[in-house]
């Protein structure tokens, strides 16, 4: 089934046992991501976009690397995926910060990976942008809190590496809407500025009064993470089940998926988690394939498609999923682990593009 969805631009075949779930455009995978990655074809992916965990000093339930070995375990993703991703495609990654143990000194692990990807591996990077969250919670607790010395850590490095120089992109699909100082000035540009030579060398021409659709954003991204009623963290309450604790807002991969891909384009996150990005593809009709390794996570991730449908249903499904059965969640069927026939697991319409 899998591979008949893929075959206008290429096909696909993953182990049943690797398969989760599918949607009409993706499918959610449990697995490691570097066998993925090696399994698939040479330039085949237009965006791989992931938050892999971080190299933090207090070991989280989801499986973060030591800040020691950090820079070469993430470096072998690195590797992998650069074989993958076309001449045109991007690699977005986001990092947070971290200190050093027991001193209020920033640790250099994320430049570290960013010096190794680009110098040994032979990424470019394309633009560093920044994910400020001004809903971030001041940490961390001995240096901020506590000792007062230093301010709260509200920004993650996000690198947007690329395997040629000239990357696909296209900056009018994510502008944003003037400000309310730049709408003044538009409305009367003469009354602001006079068009000339300037000693900066920066010059100001009569074009830059004109308006356009909207405003060029910059690289700080300004996305405030404050998840805490959707639909994925009360299907995981109502099913008794541990939601992912580090999950980042839709709008991080929505801004890089329109800027740097095409529709029917193939996505890819190497760390999938709750399956933000895969769930952001569909909506916006990119192909996508997700990868996890905690099989638990990758199955709860499903419920980000089941929005339309009743507690019940999504009940039974998850219980399939957890079974090892695998679900087309756009039929609502269960393909069962073998060649059994499908069944129905739950009535919904779905929405096809």
């Amino acid at each position: 089934m899998w591979a008949r969805k893929l075959e206008t631009r290429m096909a696909l075949e993953f182990a049943r046992d690797l398969q989760v779930y599918e949607t009409r455009r993706g499918v959610q995978l449990c697995a490691d991501s570097k066998a993925v990655l090696r399994a698939l074809p040479a330039d085949s992916v237009d965006l791989i976009i992931t938050s892999p965990p971080f190299a933090l000093l207090r070991q989280k339930s989801y499986g973060n690397e030591a800040q020691s070995e950090y820079v070469a375990w993430l470096g072998e993703f690195g590797e992998a995926a650069f074989r993958v991703l076309k001449p045109t495609g991007s690699f977005v990654l986001d990092l947070g910060g971290a200190y050093e143990r027991g001193r209020p000194v920033r640790s250099l692990y994320n430049f570290r990976v960013l010096l190794d990807w680009c110098d040994r591996i032979g990424y470019r990077l394309a633009e560093e942008f920044f994910w400020y969250n001004p809903a971030k919670l001041p940490s961390p607790i001995e240096w901020v809190n506590k000792r007062k010395l230093r301010v709260k850590d509200a920004v993650n490095t996000v690198w947007w590496f690329s395997k040629t120089d000239h990357p696909k992109a296209d900056v009018t699909k994510v502008l944003v809407p003037y400000s309310e100082r730049m709408e003044t000035l538009l409305k009367d540009p003469g009354k602001f500025y006079t068009p000339k030579e300037r000693p900066s060398g920066h010059d100001i021409a009569k074009a830059f009064g004109k308006r356009n659709a909207g405003a060029i954003p910059s690289n700080l991204l300004q996305i405030p993470n404050t998840d805490s009623n959707s639909h994925y963290l009360r299907t995981c309450k109502m099913l008794g089940r541990e939601s992912h604790p580090a999950r980042y807002p839709g709008d991080l991969p929505r801004f890089f998926i329109n800027f740097l891909t095409d529709p029917d384009d193939l996505v890819m996150d190497t760390f999938s988690g709750s399956n933000t990005t895969g769930r952001v593809a569909e909506e916006t009709g990119r192909r996508w394939i997700s990868v996890e390794s905690d099989r638990q996570f990758a199955v709860l991730s499903a419920v980000r498609f089941m929005t339309a449908w009743d507690d019940r249903s999504i009940s039974t499904a998850v219980n399939d999923l957890e079974s090892g059965r695998v679900i087309d969640l756009d039929a609502g069927l269960s393909l069962g682990p073998t060649s059994e026939a499908p069944r129905p697991v739950g009535s919904v319409q779905h929405q096809l593009f």
